[in-house]
């Protein structure tokens, strides 16, 4: 119990606030997108919300209070996570549901979820172990193993997304990687070449892989005014409920909005465009202020990272904090047309329980890093054991 209080009062408190402050006014948003709706199951999203975020905060601290050394030091673990996200995605192949042309739904029992995201977490803390433990190779054939082992795990998933075909998880799966490469340690003159590759790759992804609704959300990014009564009616009408908010917003819940009066397809205005919605009840004031959040949270991260005891704990902080900015910087991008749409989710505010729980998961392990940074650990010949007390 002493340990146990001493993690608790050791934790990073602004990290867990500002978490959980988002995850809150999340369901206040989709609550004040969604209450007004004919549909019975949309009236209803908000109180589902409630009860995924009571799951979740608990993962958040359960995870947190786990060293994660205990977990994500053995690969067994993130290997085990890692097959398990392939499987997900194999399943999804087969039995997955398509909504909006691409089948990255999978349904178990009660729950949906998209293995996409529970893939590309995965993936990353796989990377994360893989590249804390071959830190010292060195010399060109072993940097070239390094990198060889690393497309070995990222490929599967990554192909197994593109046919679905997912864009967007495709895309948001790129920046952390670069970043996880770069705090790694390997060569900058790899990664240029690593780069210069994945730009090459994106002409023949655009003409061969993906559909015909995909290739008009790029025509639509490029040029807001193709097709205005269809391809681009979304992205307009998200501009002007923005725009229409003003300085200082509506007001939460105001009566004859963009969004109240439907103009916003209610089957996406509490997941993708939810921005758009705050923006108009809460204006410019709003944005900022969440924009704000957003920034605190990602620059604790960044204080996790530079802080971490281990190669291990500054990877798998890097890879989170990296995945996190990129499908805020991809959401809100696309809201305001700086983006092409690609359904990426708002982290802790967009409508889904089994995103809240994967992303609150992954800043459990931040808060795990920042906790367990002074517990000493002690290796033997055969285990690895961690000391009960702080090192002061």
């Amino acid at each position: 119990m002493n340990l146990f209080l001493r993690k608790l009062l050791g934790m990073n408190w602004l990290l867990a606030v500002i978490a959980i402050a988002l995850a809150v006014f999340g369901v206040v948003a989709i609550y004040s997108v969604t209450f007004m709706r004919e549909e019975q199951y949309l009236q209803e999203m908000w109180r589902r919300q409630i009860v995924w975020l009571v799951i979740a905060i608990v993962g958040f601290f359960v995870t947190s209070f786990v060293n994660y050394r205990v977990w994500l030091s053995n690969v067994v673990f993130p290997l085990l996570m890692y097959l398990a996200g392939l499987g997900f995605l194999v399943l999804t192949h087969f039995f997955g549901r398509t909504t909006y042309g691409a089948k990255s739904w999978l349904e178990l029992g009660p729950i949906s979820f998209q293995p996409a995201q529970f893939a590309i977490v995965s993936t990353l803390l796989l990377l994360s172990w893989l590249l804390a433990n071959t830190g010292n190779w060195q010399g060109f054939w072993p940097t070239v193993g390094r990198i060889a082992s690393c497309a070995a795990i990222i490929a599967p998933p990554w192909l197994l997304i593109l046919i679905q075909p997912d864009l967007g998880e495709c895309l948001v799966m790129l920046p952390p990687l670069l970043a996880l490469f770069f705090v790694g340690r390997i060569p900058k003159r790899y990664l240029l070449v690593i780069i210069i590759l994945a730009v090459a790759i994106v002409p023949v992804v655009a003409n061969f892989g993906l559909k015909t609704y995909q290739r008009e959300r790029l025509t639509t990014f490029i040029d807001p005014d193709y097709d205005p009564q269809g391809a681009s009616w979304t992205i307009n009408q998200a501009l002007i409920a923005i725009g229409s908010g003003g300085f200082n917003g509506k007001g939460f819940a105001a009566p004859n909005t963009q969004i109240q009066l439907g103009f916003l397809p209610s089957t996406i205005v509490h997941t993708d465009f939810i921005f758009a919605g705050i923006s108009e009840q809460f204006g410019f004031v709003g944005d900022v202020t969440l924009i704000a959040a957003y920034a605190a949270l990602l620059l604790t991260g960044l204080l996790i990272a530079s802080i971490a005891p281990d190669e291990l704990g500054r990877l798998a902080a890097v890879s989170i904090v990296a995945l996190i900015f990129t499908h805020v910087f991809m959401n809100i991008g696309m809201n305001i047309s700086i983006t092409p749409i690609t359904g990426v989710p708002l982290p802790l505010i967009s409508y889904g329980g089994s995103f809240l729980v994967l992303i609150l998961f992954a800043l459990g392990v931040l808060e795990s890093i920042w906790i367990h940074r002074h517990i000493r650990q002690t290796r033997s010949s055969n285990t690895m054991t961690y000391a009960s007390a702080y090192v002061r």
